[in-house]
């Protein structure tokens, strides 16, 4: 798929009513999603268009999601105080920046205000993800090599510990 057909088909998402379109061909993947007027997003302009693109495997085939954060009620940690660090795109988390290394923080561990976390692969390109707070890592909220969201969980620190 190349880049004229890309944008024909962000043009055909932003003059209708739909939310998400996926287009799969020649061994490519596509999904573009729009924020709609009165969803939250980034810049608030309602316009947002988000694209992906990644080659279809077999074992990239749909599956059911496994949930990424397992509700406060269930693992007993107080969520209202903690600082969440989220994903500013979609992409793939990596907690460490090679499959061989050691991840970029654990459980527990004291992080700096601006320390890299991880990383969000998004259209083959590694972006680190840095902490805006510092504190401890109190809850690690996916697992690695599992896809994100846009504003989707990754870490809650305590800043107090």
């Amino acid at each position: 798929m190349n880049e004229k057909q890309i944008k024909k088909l962000i043009q055909l998402v932003e003059e209708s009513d739909i939310e998400s379109l996926e287009v799969s061909g020649w061994g490519r993947k596509v999904r573009i999603t729009r924020r709609l007027a009165g969803a939250v997003s980034g810049n608030g302009d309602g316009a947002t268009v988000y694209t992906r693109e990644m080659p279809v495997t077999a074992s990239s085939a749909p599956t059911a999601p496994a949930p990424a954060v397992v509700p406060a009620a269930q693992d007993g940690l107080d969520e209202s105080n903690l600082v969440a660090v989220k994903s500013p795109m979609v992409g793939t988390f990596y907690s460490a920046p090679a499959p061989d290394a050691d991840e970029y923080v654990s459980m527990g561990q004291r992080i700096d205000k601006g320390q890299v976390v991880c990383i969000v692969e998004a259209m083959k390109l590694m972006n680190e993800i840095e902490s805006e707070s510092a504190g401890r890592i109190a809850k690690i909220c996916i697992e690695n090599a599992q896809p994100v969201e846009f504003g989707q969980t990754l870490y809650l620190i305590d800043p107090t510990g």
